[in-house]
C-alpha cells in the first residue's frame, strides 16, 4: 500500500480542467441498484481523485424521444430531454459509456443514446471538423452472460465513426457464469475480480492520457478532415483526376 501511494503521488500530470460524462444505459430507473453504475464509479473514483469534474446521467430517467434528429420534439415527439444532455455529452472531454448485457448485446437504451449521438454527428467544430473530434470515448460492460466483446466492439465502433478518439483498450467489463447467476455488485460477484479491476483502472487513465494528449495538442489536427473545406472543393491530395 506504502509503494502504492508512493507511486500514485508521483504522478505529475495536471487534469483537473478535464471533465468526464458517464451515460449509464441500465433499464433500472433510479435509485434502483445499478450493477453497470456499480462497475462505473471505479473508473469515476479514479478520474476523481485526480481532479477530473465528473457527472453520471442515466438515460433511462429522462424522456428521451426516438429518433436520430437533434431534438424530436421537431418531428411529432411531446417531449424529448435528450438536447440537454448533448449539452453536457459536448462540454465533456471523456465520454464512457455503460451497459448491461441482453440477450448477448447492448441494452436497448444504449442503442437508443448511439442513435441520439448519431444525430448530432454532422455538426461541425469552429475548424470545420466533425464536432466529436478531440473528444475521447470509453465503454464499460456488465452482464450474467457472455457478450462483453461484442458489445464494446459496437459501442467502440460507433464512437470512433461518430469523431470520437477510441485510446488502447478502452474498454472493461465483468460476467458471471453462463446462466443465472450473481450480478457485480453481489457477495459472488465482480467486486474483487482482479482482471476487471485491472482492465477498468487501464481503461480509466489511457482515457485520461488522450484526453490530455489533444487537449494539450489542441484537438486532432485539421488538415485533410476538414467537411466545411471538403464541401468548398479541398480535396487534401485525394489522386481522383475527377476531381481536379
Amino acid at each position: 500500500m506504502e509503494q502504492q501511494q508512493e507511486l500514485c503521488e508521483s504522478s505529475t500530470t495536471d487534469f483537473s480542467d478535464l471533465s468526464a460524462l458517464f451515460l449509464n444505459c441500465t433499464l433500472k430507473k433510479s435509485p434502483e441498484v445499478s450493477n453497470t453504475e456499480g462497475l462505473m464509479k471505479i473508473s469515476v473514483a479514479i478520474m476523481e481523485a485526480n481532479g477530473i469534474k465528473t457527472e453520471t446521467i442515466r438515460p433511462v430517467d429522462h424522456k428521451i424521444a426516438t429518433g436520430v434528429y437533434p431534438d424530436m420534439k421537431e418531428h411529432g415527439w411531446d417531449a424529448d430531454e435528450w438536447p440537454g444532455i448533448y449539452e453536457k455529452v459536448k462540454a465533456a472531454d471523456i465520454l464512457v459509456i455503460g451497459s448491461p448485457i441482453w440477450l448477448g448485446d447492448k441494452s436497448s437504451v444504449c442503442t437508443q443514446v448511439i442513435e441520439r449521438l448519431y444525430a448530432s454527428s454532422g455538426d461541425l467544430n469552429e475548424a470545420g471538423q466533425y464536432a466529436y473530434y478531440g473528444r475521447v470515448g470509453g465503454c464499460l460492460i456488465t452482464g450474467n452472460e457472455d457478450g462483453i466483446k461484442h458489445c464494446a466492439m459496437n459501442i467502440l465502433y460507433s464512437l470512433q465513426h461518430l469523431g470520437y478518439t477510441v485510446p488502447p483498450q478502452a474498454d472493461a467489463g465483468w460476467i458471471g457464469e453462463a446462466g443465472p447467476g450473481p450480478s457485480y455488485l453481489d457477495d459472488e460477484g465482480g467486486l474483487n475480480n482482479d482482471f476487471t479491476n485491472r482492465n477498468t483502472t487501464f481503461m480509466t487513465w489511457n482515457l485520461m492520457h488522450f484526453a490530455r494528449m489533444l487537449k494539450d495538442g489542441g484537438g486532432v489536427p485539421a488538415h485533410g478532415n476538414q467537411r466545411s473545406l471538403w464541401e468548398a472543393g479541398c480535396r487534401f491530395d485525394h489522386p481522383n483526376p475527377e476531381y481536379r
